[in-house]
């Protein structure tokens, strides 16, 4: 009965996928015909979520406005925005000072891009959903050229069937191969439930809705112009289900790096910490940290040696706040009250204080598409304790000029290992480390960003324009 319900399901979501493309695709060619807009336009609809991705936005606006003064750039977001209050808000939340203000257009249906908007099939509902919030974004506005900085590559289709040319930064794939690995071999973790994971027949409807997702997200994928990714873990994926390489390149996201190595390397004897900063969302995986820190005290107390972690981190919504409760709670009940600080909503001068004091820097997600954070861990001096896997494996936590750079871990006896380590090492082998890191997080200034994404988008902006009509001045 399942079966049939399911397969029911499928063929009227296909039917009405269906309809609703064709729909939308006429809608926005007809709209195409009423004149594209000589301007760039970032299809951006969560404005202030303060995290890597809003730091690329503004990065790349800025590198725009210097590549082509003569076109205006508009961001569509779902926020309460004005150009002033976003040009304010790149400068003093990331230190980005744009050219000038950027438009701004309003997006009133962004709820269908909302998670809490599909609690089943969630990823086909905002892929779903993406496609209206396009729909309502071009309908304003067609721009000359449509960059999507936010993973929404269901919208491509309709900007390149409005006439636009399709750029996007890809920060991580909506589906992956390590996605349909992990519900192929029934293994539970954040995005598989335990109920599922424990079930053949759930596993195995899973297993095929994911294929039919990823074909779909294939052939999303294949509608963009140029195509710029955040990590070589990315890059690989992208390449396997959208198939083009030619026209994919990796650009390494802009860090934080220029403020954190003015930090001094030396850290204090006394009063050791480690510091873990994230959001308290599910995947960042801080129960584990508490397990494997309460396992590190258990090794360190052998050695009458102390450490502290600082769980630095920020909520998103009534759930997140949940979850910080919970984390409180487990740390009463393993009798860490005295070892664990949690510090909510810090500004970006306390942090780079917390940075600067932490000898370490814990970070557990699995699959982390790039790391940020890591970077930062080792711009700032503190030695990265990171997962070893995705982003921080591939590409961050690797030697430079064959000397150590930081520490992968998968479990919870790695990680408690792999803190009780950092902890008691003389400090001279810590600094020559901390060293080597701060020179692999060069790697990823916001400079190097940025000669990197003008290089990549470069031949696309120059056809734009020529087909426009407009000079390109400088």
């Amino acid at each position: 009965m399942e079966m049939q319900q399911l397969g029911r399901w499928l063929l009227s979501a296909g039917l009405a996928t269906a309809l609703l493309c064709v729909g939308i695709l006429w809608t926005a060619l007809v709209r195409a015909r009423r004149g594209i807009k000589p301007v760039v336009a970032f299809f951006h609809p969560y404005t202030n979520d303060g995290g890597g991705g809003e730091r690329v936005l503004w990065c790349a606006v800025r590198a725009i406005q210097e590549m082509a003064p003569g076109l205006d750039v508009v961001v569509y977001t779902g926020d309460l925005a004005t150009p002033d209050s976003l040009a304010a808000r790149a400068l003093d939340r990331f230190g980005v000072k744009l050219v000038k203000a950027p438009q701004v257009v309003k997006l009133e249906r962004r709820k269908w891009v909302e998670a809490k908007t599909y609690p089943r099939f969630t990823i086909i509902g905002q892929s779903l959903g993406s496609i209206i919030l396009a729909w309502e974004a071009l309908s304003k506005l067609t721009p000359l050229i449509f960059l999507d900085t936010s993973g929404y590559a269901f919208t491509y289709m309709i900007a390149r069937a409005a006439g636009s040319f399709v750029v996007c930064y890809t920060h991580y794939p909506t589906i992956s191969t390590d996605m349909l690995e992990r519900v192929r071999s029934r293994a539970s973790l954040y995005n598989n439930d335990v109920r599922i994971s424990r079930s053949f027949w759930l596993s195995s409807i899973k297993v095929w809705y994911y294929r039919i997702v990823a074909q779909l997200y294939g052939l999303a994928g294949r509608c963009a112009h140029l195509v710029m990714v955040n990590s070589s873990w990315t890059r690989a994926h992208i390449n396997a289900i959208w198939k083009m390489p030619d026209r994919t390149f990796l650009v390494y996201p802009p860090c934080n790096t220029l403020t954190l190595q003015a930090l001094p390397l030396e850290r204090p004897q006394q009063n050791q910490y480690i510091v873990s900063v994230a959001q308290f969302r599910p995947e960042k995986a801080h129960e584990l940290q508490l397990e494997a820190f309460a396992l590190a005290l258990e090794q360190l107390s052998l050695q009458n040696t102390e450490a502290r972690l600082k769980l630095v981190g920020s909520c998103r919504n009534q759930e997140d706040n949940d979850r910080v409760e919970s984390l409180r709670l487990k740390c009463r009940e393993r009798g860490l009250e005295q070892n664990v600080d949690f510090c909510l909503g810090v500004s970006n001068t306390e942090m780079v204080e917390l940075l600067g004091g932490a000898i370490a820097g814990l970070h557990t997600m699995t699959d982390e598409h790039f790391g940020i954070v890591v970077v930062e861990y080792m711009a700032s001096g503190a030695v990265p304790i990171a997962h070893n896997s995705a982003g921080p494996k591939l590409d961050i936590v690797v030697n430079e000029g064959g000397n150590r750079t930081g520490f992968l871990a998968s479990s919870v006896s790695e990680f408690a290992d792999a803190m009780c380590h950092v902890v008691t090492m003389p400090a001279d082998e810590r600094m020559k480390i901390a060293q080597a890191g701060r020179v692999r997080a060069a790697r990823f200034s916001e400079s190097k960003f940025d000669s990197a994404f003008k290089e990549a988008i470069s031949p696309i902006l120059e056809e734009a324009m020529k087909c426009a009509g407009i000079i390109r001045s400088g």
